[in-house]
């Protein structure tokens, strides 16, 4: 079973002082808000540049071109995304694979909903950004796979990364199935990519 490194950044240059990161921040929120009201097609540096306040170079100093500029954004998703579930988990205390389950995929949900962007960028699936498409999926079962084997008592071998991997490929097929279908997700199909999971994680972990 192969796994996919964690992404390279897109960085050209990482930010070394807190000035200099609080300006990729806000240069990477304005990128979202573009995102959420114009679409990828129309996105740009320039409008980035604008929206952020700051000077074009500024943009050009972190990236070399929008498709950088997303993938920072994705990468960004995928960190936050990671931290949230593992102060979920921290709360849950030990409440079993089903109590994670649910952590992972509300806080997915939770994300689609509300974090500006997600929608068109996510974790990096919905636009190819960076690579292959099927890359983001193999480094969000990666991370889940190293933030939950010490919560599921399992070690994190391949088979372990498989299942996480077939769990997320399929989540991530339901939930834009749900999204397509309503705007806040349809809570039906939902709730049974939430069924299916359980029976399929059930037969794995268990």
């Amino acid at each position: 079973m192969r796994t996919v490194p964690h992404a390279t950044s897109p960085l050209r240059r990482a930010p070394v002082q807190r000035r200099s990161a609080e300006r990729l921040a806000r240069i990477l929120d304005a990128c979202a808000e573009l995102l959420d009201e114009a679409g990828y097609d129309a996105l740009s540096t320039r409008a980035v540049a604008q929206r952020a306040g700051v000077p074009i170079g500024s943009v050009y100093r972190f990236f070399g071109n929008k498709r950088q500029m997303a993938d920072a954004l994705a990468q960004r998703n995928l960190e936050r995304y990671a931290e949230r579930v593992t102060e979920r988990l921290a709360e849950a205390g030990d409440g079993g694979w089903r109590a994670a389950l649910d952590v992972v995929l509300d806080e997915y949900l939770a994300m689609k909903r509300n974090a500006p962007g997600f929608c068109l960028i996510d974790f990096g699936n919905q636009i190819p950004v960076g690579g292959r498409p099927d890359i983001p999926n193999h480094r969000v079962a990666d991370r889940l796979t190293d933030l939950l084997s010490g919560y599921l008592g399992r070690a994190p071998d391949d088979a372990l990364r498989r299942t996480f991997l077939v769990a997320v490929e399929t989540a991530d097929a339901l939930v834009q199935l749900a999204f397509r279908v309503a705007p806040g997700g349809d809570r039906g199909i939902i709730e049974e990519a939430r069924e299916l999971l359980r029976a399929y994680l059930g037969r794995v972990l268990d």
